[in-house]
């Protein structure tokens, strides 16, 4: 592979908590005043000053497209808006078509050409691509339509790569002061008919470790993947506390986050990573890491809502200071 550090040429342009209150009497009442003056100190604290915001990115996650539903309008003004937001890039954070885990060749290319109609049209940004585990073709196929799937050379992630043309499927790059990492999430695990697991493959671990190290300490780190690092939100997709303790699928979150967490340990640079995958949102800092989950553009897969979550893509700016303002924006479809 041939990942480095320039800019990105991996990638075609267009086309509650708890509170407990404590004590009694004078004890309480002492520390009642003390969370007041607490408060009103909190309210009078001038601003932080992060320096000139240095890059705008519109965070597109888990679109979905197919032929009917209203797919394609929806896609096409959620591009729109988020443009109209002006970013520097538009991070697609994978899960760009319905799926191909599960379907025949044809179909899983019928559901590209219209991406690609949509996005040909309506795509006036450079984009950035991050593989998404339903962007791969024939991993969830009946064991003897896999087998022969498998002859084939768009099988598994070469087809999305080739449709969107990305010389690897994990690379980094870096822009305006800032360092971009790009992952690959999906990876093939047929046991319980879901086609894969969330996790690095130990090359791409290795490599994760090798450009981190590469990266100066005072340059801030953005990671990108589709399927989250670490997530609150991936325990309330499905019922997951059903048999009295909490159990996450490994095809939710990443299995492998213990050993992720500790190297970005080691590169107190990295600042926030982004995902999408569950069609939920959520804004996790854990030891000083920030991890966005940014909702779907599809919602409940053109169905509305997802649980809480209306359809949405994320606006992202990043500042000097390597800090980070992310927010969630539901679209709206033109009449």
């Amino acid at each position: 592979m041939n990942q480095n550090h320039q800019a990105n040429p991996h990638v075609r342009s267009p086309r509650v908590s708890r509170r407990r209150f404590l004590g009694t009497g004078a004890l309480g009442a002492a520390g009642m005043i003390s969370a007041t003056a607490l408060a009103a100190r909190e309210t009078v604290r001038p601003p932080v000053d992060r320096g000139a915001r240095v890059l705008r990115i519109a965070h597109l996650t888990d679109v979905h497209i197919l032929p009917g539903k209203g797919a394609a309008e929806g896609l096409a003004a959620a591009l729109r808006q988020a443009q109209a937001a002006g970013p520097d890039f538009v991070f697609f954070g994978g899960d760009l078509i319905m799926d191909a885990l599960k379907v025949e060749k044809d179909e899983a290319l019928a559901q590209w050409v219209e991406w690609h109609r949509v996005v040909g049209e309506e795509l006036h940004v450079e984009p950035v691509y991050a593989l998404g585990n339903h962007d791969v073709w024939g991993w969830a196929l009946p064991k003897g339509r896999r087998a022969a799937a498998s002859a084939d050379p768009l099988y598994g992630k070469a087809m999305a790569m080739e449709q969107l043309g990305m010389k690897d499927r994990y690379y980094s790059f870096d822009r305006a002061g800032w360092h971009f990492i790009v992952l690959d999430s999906a990876h093939f695990h047929p046991e319980g008919g879901r086609g894969y697991r969330a996790r690095l493959d130990d090359e791409q671990f290795a490599w994760l470790a090798r450009d981190l190290e590469q990266v100066a300490r005072d340059v801030p780190v953005c990671v990108l993947s589709h399927i989250p690092l670490l997530s609150v939100c991936a325990f309330f997709d499905g019922d997951n506390e059903a048999t009295g303790d909490w159990v996450v699928p490994g095809e939710w979150a990443h299995i492998d986050a213990r050993r992720i967490k500790d190297l970005f340990r080691k590169h107190r640079n990295v600042r926030v990573c982004l995902s999408g995958h569950i069609h939920l949102a959520d804004d996790v800092r854990y030891l000083d890491v920030r991890y966005c989950c940014n909702g779907a553009v599809c919602g409940a897969w053109w169905d509305g809502a997802y649980q809480e979550f209306p359809p949405a893509y994320a606006i992202v700016d990043l500042y000097e200071d390597g800090s980070v303002e992310n927010r969630l924006i539901p679209w709206r479809r033109r009449a």
